[in-house]
Formats: structure tokens, sequence, C-alpha cells
């Protein structure tokens, strides 16, 4: 019963993920909770350590990634920055909003944080967008890239748990 139980948190987490909430944290306290419930603690120190790890690589790459693609379509470092602290912003704002509204608010976050921070560097409309564009694609490549992460980590703890 525990096993299903735990692969019920897991799949909701990955759902949680792909809505750009925690779902990678709730996978991992899941993890660590199982192991201390379920004698004799059948998850071993080396997997927690390591879905550890790569929950920290996934937050990296969400956070870098949509900064690194606006500037590769041509934007500033303004730009770059922009995205980054635009999505963090815009995930933080969009909480209120039911379900979707994290996820809404850092893709709409990144693309304003990009297109704010070129025009602020005096580029044209078209330039900003371009670069905004960008921010957006990395974001969702960010989003895609974690919920990969996502579908590892809950397969190693399904795995693990299984013994």
């Amino acid at each position: 019963m525990a096993l299903i139980l735990l692969g019920l948190v897991l799949v909701v987490s990955l759902v949680l993920i792909a809505l750009g909430l925690p779902g990678l944290w709730v996978m991992i306290a899941s993890a660590v909770a199982y192991n201390f419930l379920v004698p004799p603690g059948p998850i071993s120190w080396f997997t927690l350590v390591g879905i550890g790890v790569l929950g920290l690589i996934a937050e990296v790459i969400e956070f870098t990634l949509s900064g690194k693609y606006a500037r590769k379509y041509g934007g500033s470092r303004r730009a770059s920055w922009g995205a980054i602290i635009g999505g963090m912003l815009g995930a933080f704002m969009g909480i209120p909003v039911p379900v979707v509204g994290p996820l809404i608010g850092a893709f709409g976050g990144s693309f304003a944080g990009a297109l704010l921070g070129e025009l602020s560097m005096g580029s044209s409309g078209g330039d900003s967008a371009r670069a905004a564009k960008g921010a957006l694609i990395g974001r969702a490549a960010a989003t895609a890239m974690k919920i990969a992460i996502g579908c590892a980590i809950a397969s190693w703890i399904f795995l693990a748990a299984m013994g």
C-alpha cells in the first residue's frame, strides 16, 4: 500500500512540475518520508543524495536557460537578467491563480523581463521582441528539461523503493 501511495505522489509531482510548481521537491520529500516510514528504509542514502543533486541541477537549468536563450537570440546581458528575474517574479505573482498561475507567470515574466531589459538598452522594438522570444523559448526548454529530470528522479525513487 505504501508503494502505491508513493507512486501516486510521484505522478502528481510530475504534474506539479509541468505547472511550474515545486514537484521535484515534493518527490524528494516523499522519498525521504517513505524511507523513514517504511522499515527497513528501502531507499539508500546514495539514492537520496543523488536525487537531491539532480533536483539542484534541474533548478540551476531552469534558472539559467531563459537568460541564455535571450542572449542566443541577440539580447544583451540586461535582457538575460531581465528574463531570469522576470521569470521568478512572474511565477511568484502567478501563485494566486489556481493551478496554472505560476506557469503562465513564469513564461510571461521571462518574456516581459527580457523585452524590458532590451528596450532599456535602447534597442529597437524588433530586436527587443526577438530577445524576448528567445527568453520564452528558453523558458519552455527549461520546463521540458525539468520534467525530463523529474521523470528520471521519479523512476529512480520508485525502483529504489521496490527494493
